[in-house]
């Protein structure tokens, strides 16, 4: 989880490997409609994110006996609490980073929908983990091998 440039998408696949299971990117399952929106700078609202998010929910359900990754923002716990609702235990990982250096990713990232000026919304909506979430913070100053491995021990029982 984290805000949109924080390395979710390159973290997540590389964790995925690394665990040998499956890996979903959650803005493939935005509906055209939210695309468009975040595409022409409109923030989504909690109605847009609604059939988003139960989309990533009916996957890790189907991926509940093995496991797998998904690489969503996940920004509120409400939104936490939804994709809870898939029925099997989640783990956060909080990719988490400070605002310019999101900012300076974003501003070198070519051919994503997500534009940069969304990024001051996501900061304002981020809710971080809580106590009783099960999850950690992952601090993204590093190479992406070098989150990984934080990640991963975050992971370890």
């Amino acid at each position: 989880m984290g805000v949109s440039g924080a390395g979710k998408s390159t973290v997540g696949t590389l964790l995925a490997r690394r665990l040998r299971v499956p890996y979903a990117e959650a803005d493939v399952f935005h509906p055209p409609e939210n695309v468009a929106k975040m595409s022409a700078g409109t923030p989504l609202d909690d109605e847009d994110r609604r059939p988003w998010l139960d989309a990533i929910a009916a996957w890790l359900s189907e991926h509940a006996e093995g496991g797998g990754v998904v690489s969503c923002s996940a920004l509120r716990r409400r939104y936490r609490d939804r994709l809870r609702g898939s029925g099997r235990p989640l783990f956060f990982l909080h990719l988490d980073g400070s605002e310019t250096l999101i900012a300076r990713r974003l501003a070198d990232r070519k051919g994503h929908f997500m534009p940069r000026t969304l990024l001051r919304s996501q900061f304002a909506t981020l809710e971080p983990l809580a106590a009783d979430e099960r999850g950690a913070v992952v601090p993204v100053g590093g190479t992406p091998q070098e989150v990984t491995e934080e990640a991963l021990t975050a992971l370890a029982p």
